[in-house]
């Protein structure tokens, strides 16, 4: 009877399940269950955690359905960071929104901090001061549900407390609050009075393949299943990636992208560049890390632009729209639609689409979508590499937005590098499943990935188009672009 880990992860617009052999490492099942991402102010989005768990219980109900004589040896979690749930200490029900790593409604109030306090969040935790971290969101969730015992918590912490009723937050998820000592892996206390959140309403910080207990009570699984890793989604893709070859990094394209390259040791952080846990096993594994807030959300923006009412992937349609065109044409699109991550980290900063005429194409368009991706990720990539402690001669791709081949050949352009793309596109789970093997003593096999996509543009054109991108972002950031704007 074969043996099966089912790997989970909880996304921003779904949540996925596959079912993975041990050894083999042969995905036997895979389904998914959608989530509902609300929008009720500008900058403001949440979700609703009772759904989470009910579309966790869905997808990992739905493949084990599918291989009933399977052995189901544990479970492996990935998740999407930052986001912060709270729920009622009594009851474990949630209180209050989930709000999503992709809320800046703590924007103003995190902008009233003083150089002091950034560069002390900087040194702790390794990260940058803004609201798309947790602490912020904690705190806003603490104010407003006022009168309630509660406990906080990011995805990670939620889906394991209704799955095993333990209470706890992966290293490499706590590495994402603002709150962590990334050097000792524990809450900071400074930090913690800084933004007011009491060290009770926080879990113990737990390593990545921690015994978290048993299932029980979660409709769609069956009761005594030991959950057996957890890792950050971003991180898990990090991990399925694998880390033994030096001068290589990964770009996850999700709703957002992640650009992640391992580090050696803990070194100070690159200017616009964080640094995180990517992962905690017999010790602490360093990572810089890149957020970029908007990469197939821009995709799927500019295909309802485009092609309103049509319900394929942003990828699928804007990949058929952009055929017709051989470039952009000058249209550059920068997605701000909550500010920018990194390595600006301007929440000021506006949505733009400029640089059309009236003969801009609609294909034009849809090239300039893919486009804006593959800059932003090299934004972060030059960012990553400029002060010389980390070096990058290939990029390793995944995520729903790498399946697009047209996105591949411009990402390599744009970097001048190749850019190898994992034939798993669910990546996450894979990772965290590699991770859970290894609890049981077991290696899963290298992932499989395509032969590398490598640049066709040349030095001057490729130099060209990201001059013109960093003036579409000076526009958007209201900068002068040329010095007579100064006048």
């Amino acid at each position: 009877m074969p043996e099966a880990i089912v790997a989970i992860d909880a996304g921003t617009s779904s949540v996925k399940a596959l079912l993975v052999e041990v050894p083999t490492g042969a995905v036997l099942a895979r389904a998914s269950a959608p989530l509902s991402l609300h929008t009720p102010r500008p900058g403001w989005v949440e979700q609703d955690a009772r759904e989470l768990i009910d579309a966790v219980g869905v997808a990992a109900g739905e493949v084990l359905q599918r291989s009933p004589g399977v052995t189901v040896s544990g479970i492996a979690i990935s998740n999407q960071r930052e986001s912060v749930v709270a729920w009622d200490t009594a009851t474990g029900k949630s209180v209050g929104p989930l709000l999503s790593w992709q809320d800046a409604r703590m924007a103003d109030f995190v902008a009233g901090f003083d150089d002091d306090v950034r560069h002390l969040v900087r040194q702790r935790t390794g990260l940058t001061l803004d609201a798309m971290f947790s602490a912020p969101k904690m705190r806003w969730l603490l104010d407003s549900v006022a009168g309630h015992d509660v406990r906080l918590g990011t995805v990670d912490s939620w889906i394991v407390h209704n799955l095993t009723a333990s209470w706890s937050i992966e290293a490499g998820n706590a590495s994402r609050t603002l709150l962590l000592d990334v050097a000792t892996g524990t809450w900071d206390d400074e930090l913690l009075e800084v933004f007011g959140i009491p060290r009770s309403a926080l879990p113990e910080v737990s390593p990545s393949d921690a015994d978290l207990g048993v299932t029980r009570g979660q409709p769609g699984i069956p009761d005594g299943i030991p959950v057996l890793s957890v890792l950050a989604d971003s991180h898990a893709a990090l991990y399925a990636q694998g880390t033994d070859t030096p001068g290589v990094g990964k770009a996850t394209y999700g709703t957002g992208t992640s650009v992640m390259i391992p580090l050696a040791a803990l070194v100070p952080s690159a200017h616009g560049i964080d640094t995180t846990i990517a992962w905690w096993t017999t010790g602490p594994t360093y990572a810089r890390e890149g957020n970029i807030v908007a990469t197939g959300q821009a995709l799927d923006w500019t295909a309802r632009l485009l092609a309103a009412g049509d319900d394929r992937s942003g990828g699928q349609i804007l990949g058929e729209l952009a055929r017709g065109a051989q470039d952009s044409g000058g249209v550059a699109l920068v997605p701000a639609f909550t500010g920018l991550g990194a390595p600006h980290w301007d929440r000021s900063a506006t949505a733009i689409l400029s640089g059309m005429s009236a003969t801009t194409s609609p294909a034009q368009v849809a090239r300039a979508a893919f486009e804006c991706v593959a800059h932003q990720v090299t934004d972060l990539v030059e960012a990553m590499t400029a002060d010389g402690h980390v070096t990058v001669q290939q990029v390793h791709a995944d995520g729903g937005a790498s399946t697009s081949d047209l996105l591949m050949s411009v990402q390599a352009d744009l970097l001048g590098l190749p850019v190898a793309r994992a034939r798993e596109s669910a990546l996450s789970a894979l990772g965290a499943a590699h991770l859970a093997a290894r609890r049981l003593g077991a290696a899963l096999p290298p992932i499989d990935r395509d032969e590398p996509t490598t640049p066709t543009m040349s030095p001057t054109e490729r130099e060209q188009a990201r001059a013109n991108w960093r003036v579409a972002v000076a526009r958007s950031r209201f900068a002068p672009t040329h010095p007579e704007e100064n006048a």
